[in-house]
């Protein structure tokens, strides 16, 4: 990891270049792999558990990956930071499993124990002085709690990739608002969660341009989840910086939708791994609502939690923390009622 080499403007200043050039190469790379898909007819077809009418060309993550992974090890290197050169290494490592689990379909295990692997690896390199609870329990609950709940954040980022612009909006939203809090963070949050929050953000929004309703592209496990790996592990960053409460601000709607779906799911003794259409964003969309107001929705919301991140970035935990409350509940409940076509 490295020090606290960059004032936040001397971050923000250093992070927008390679930001504007990861979002311009997402257009172009996303572009190419759309017209690969196609000549290879790898469609994502429609079946009882999907939320798409039509056959759709899967795997964005081929386009979304590899540059995620390289602007990542680019701000690694010239940061001198090894948790951001250990986040891209861990994004190319998950594609290529993700990749085979796309396009083969690969049992639970594996794809978990890697998932497990990288993150082991990347919390190894954290400085045992940084801990996410700030020394409330011993080192090694720390970072066992910290890496189950990185596991699990992992994995519901592919399971809310349900609906076409979500997983765009989310990570532009969940990546800025990274940026932002980082701003009010001192050492190596500045260094690390600048620059790569605005990197992924732009990845997220060039990916955007080709998955808004009606999506011409799913992003597929290739992408969602490196994703979920790459932004884990920065919200991880900022925790570690005495700004937990903001890490679990920002996506908030994604963990309460994923969770309280997943809990409804076990106790219905359903198989929780396996695909469904039970999330409150799928709901509503077969209530009658369409996938661009559902993520419009989102949207609006992300934006909202943007806000109590920082506000509770800023010393004021206990009301961020209950303005998110608010916001999460409120787009849920609205969630609920267009699932029942009782709100029109």
């Amino acid at each position: 990891m490295a020090g606290p080499l960059f004032s936040a403007a001397e971050a923000w200043s250093t992070g927008w270049a390679p930001a504007l050039a990861a979002g311009l190469a997402t257009i172009v790379a996303t572009r190419r792999v759309l017209a690969f898909l196609h000549h290879r007819q790898i469609m994502d077809l429609p079946n009882e558990r999907s939320s798409h009418k039509l056959p759709t060309p899967r795997g964005g993550g081929l386009a979304t990956t590899p540059i995620l992974a390289g602007i990542i090890l680019a701000l690694g290197w010239f940061h001198a930071s090894a948790g951001l050169g250990m986040l891209g290494l861990g994004a190319l490592v998950l594609l290529a499993i993700s990749w085979a689990d796309d396009r083969k379909g690969l049992p639970p295990l594996p794809r978990f124990l890697t998932h497990a692997c990288m993150i082991a690896a990347f919390l190894t390199l954290v400085p045992g002085k940084l801990l996410v609870f700030g020394g409330a329990v011993p080192p090694w609950a720390d970072r066992v709690i910290a890496g189950v709940a990185w596991l699990w954040f992992v994995n519901l980022y592919n399971f809310m990739d349900g609906i076409d612009g979500i997983t765009g909006i989310e990570t532009t939203t969940v990546g800025l608002g990274i940026a932002l809090v980082a701003t009010l963070a001192p050492g190596l949050a500045v260094l690390d969660a600048i620059p790569g929050g605005l990197a992924v953000a732009a990845i997220g929004a060039g990916f955007l341009i080709f998955n808004w309703h009606p999506a011409k592209l799913f992003l597929g496990d290739s992408g969602s989840i490196p994703l979920g790996y790459v932004l884990g592990g920065l919200l991880l960053l900022l925790a570690m910086q005495g700004q937990l409460a903001a890490a679990l601000i920002l996506p908030a709607y994604y963990l309460a939708d994923a969770t309280i779906t997943l809990f409804r799911r076990a106790l219905n003794r359903e198989k929780i791994w396996q695909a469904h259409r039970k999330h409150f964003y799928q709901r509503a969309v077969q209530g009658g609502r369409r996938h661009d107001q559902v993520a419009l929705v989102i949207l609006a919301g992300n934006v909202a939690l943007i806000g109590a991140a920082m506000g509770a970035a800023s010393g004021y935990v206990w009301q961020g923390a209950g303005a998110a409350l608010v916001i999460t509940a409120a787009m849920l409940t609205l969630l609920q009622s267009w699932s029942r076509g009782t709100l029109k």
